[in-house]
């Protein structure tokens, strides 16, 4: 294999695959990147068998020459000295040449760098994924999809299930939703997808969301979601993002979302972030979370937490529509901060059913979000 790449394109390559390697695999040729050159491009390749990512680099682009091919071949490079090495390298083009034993040499400028490569033959295979369940979602809606609902995925092993979020497509609808026991993130969306492209039970590892949400391309840019009995795949237009399903039937959620509220009110988003956020300085300090909100009147509420070392905060918020019966309840003020701030709305609705049952967060401008979180029982 001899080749001579764009420095650029190969380093951003590079950089979106890496995102699959683990420093924990048992199998040594998944800590390295495979490269594949044909004379249609550059094929980049890593995976920690949970994740695979595949990245293109194609001969040019709008006319210019990115890769100038002598010789076509495979070879699989120890991934993290690749990555630092053409990052660093000082020249624009890189030439890459594999010879006997895997024996690899990278030249840039004057530099000249000599690595040990090992044989692709034995790299596992990516896997195949049938084509029967495709929907097509715009990238900037699905970065905020996953920005609203991975946050609440459990942080845990215990239940693994629950480390992921739950996607839904039905009746033309497309759900994510995102559960530890104690919250929940709900977001959802139109979306025209064909009968058979229906599916229910598919739970994406809350980390992979976060490592594919980094790879999504800005702007309305349309991604593949490809659906199959065991694996997902994220197909962009030069990057392939592959997914293990996680097993185990997700909880039915709906359960847990009450259909009326006896207390509403309306808040600045901005206004209630703020005054929790200086609460929940002092109630981790106690190392306990825990914020109390208590209604004054159908204008007002009064957000405190308190230390016995340190001391109390109290602020004092005006709200507008405070309906129904006042109430005291006590919450985990890093849930309620998480809650808030993926709320892109500048007021949000508050339902409440009880100082014990769950506490309802909508953004007030009607995008289809939900937030849910359970209360605490205090002794005062």
């Amino acid at each position: 294999m001899k080749l001579t790449v764009n420095k650029d394109f190969l380093n951003e390559s590079i950089q979106h695959v890496a995102k699959a390697i683990s420093s924990r695999t048992t199998l040594p040729i998944l800590s390295g990147i495979k490269l594949d050159a044909s004379f249609s491009g550059l094929t980049l390749t890593a995976s920690d068998t949970d994740i695979s990512i595949q990245s293109f680099i194609p001969m040019e682009q709008e006319g210019k020459e990115i890769i100038r091919l002598t010789q076509k071949g495979s070879v699989v490079l120890p991934a993290k000295f690749f990555m630092e090495m053409i990052r660093k390298l000082p020249s624009d083009h890189i030439e890459i040449e594999v010879s006997q034993q895997f024996q690899t040499v990278i030249r840039a400028g004057s530099s000249e760098i000599q690595m040990v490569g090992l044989d692709p033959e034995e790299y596992p295979l990516l896997p195949e994924i049938e084509e029967d369940k495709t929907v097509t979602v715009a990238s900037d809606l699905l970065k905020t999809m996953i920005r609203q609902t991975a946050f609440a995925v459990s942080a845990t092993e215990a239940t693994p299930v629950l480390t992921g979020v739950q996607w839904i497509l039905n009746n033309d609808t497309l759900k994510l939703i995102g559960c530890d026991r104690h919250r929940l993130a709900q977001r959802h969306t139109p979306m025209e997808a064909d009968e058979n492209a229906q599916f229910s039970n598919v739970v994406i590892s809350g980390r992979t969301l976060n490592e594919l949400s980094k790879i999504l391309p800005d702007g309305n840019t349309l991604v593949d979601m490809v659906v199959s009995d065991n694996q997902v795949l994220f197909r962009m237009e030069r990057i392939l993002f592959y997914s293990r399903i996680l097993e185990g039937t997700y909880p039915d959620t709906s359960k847990l979302i009450p259909k009326s509220f006896q207390t509403q009110m309306v808040v600045r988003t901005r206004e209630l972030m703020d005054a929790i956020d200086r609460a929940y300085l002092l109630s981790r300090e106690e190392r306990s979370n825990i914020v109390r909100m208590a209604m004054i009147d159908h204008e007002t509420i009064e957000v405190s937490s308190s230390s016995t070392e340190l001391g109390k905060v109290t602020e004092t918020l005006v709200v507008s529509g405070l309906e129904g019966e006042l109430l005291k309840i006590s919450f985990n003020s890093k849930y309620m901060l998480d809650a808030l701030k993926v709320v892109d709305s500048d007021k949000v609705r508050i339902g409440f059913t009880g100082s014990m049952s769950p506490i309802i967060i909508q953004p007030e401008d009607g995008t289809p979000i939900l937030q849910l979180i359970l209360p605490y029982r205090t002794t005062n």
